[in-house]
């Protein structure tokens, strides 16, 4: 009957130990335009490369690979941060930019490459923060 206990409690904090990726939000003056174009300006230097855009939503994604990470696994392949930006127009005439960041580990699988989602990385957290504070104005 223990046992039983035991592997309920067990799956049940496994099911609770989900990571989630890492969100920072600030407000801004500016327009929801030249927020935007800040945003596309800024992820260059913080090393990011361009994924998709959405221009009339004002939404960029951008990703940029982990040259250090190591896995002590033969199907492993790289680490990525991924950056999700979202800016909109508020009701009181600020603006909002929301970057959302997260963190793939990617390994080669039967099917292909397969990412595996892992805990927000400090670097993908700083460069959400860096983002926000350079197109704050």
């Amino acid at each position: 009957m223990q046992h039983r206990v035991l592997f309920a409690g067990a799956l049940l904090l496994s099911g609770c130990a989900h990571t989630f990726p890492t969100q920072a939000s600030a407000r801004t003056s500016a327009g929801p335009d030249a927020t935007f174009d800040c945003v596309k300006r800024q992820l260059t230097p913080l090393g990011y490369k361009q994924t998709s855009i959405d221009v009339d939503g004002h939404r960029i994604n951008a990703s940029k690979t982990d040259p250090k990470a190591r896995r002590p696994d033969t199907q492993f392949r790289r680490v990525l941060d991924k950056l999700e930006v979202e800016v909109a127009a508020e009701a009181d005439g600020q603006t909002s930019i929301k970057a959302t960041g997260h963190t793939f580990a990617e390994y080669t699988t039967q099917r292909g490459p397969t990412e595996v989602e892992e805990k927000a990385s400090d670097e993908v957290k700083s460069a959400a923060q860096q983002l926000l504070e350079r197109c704050r104005s």
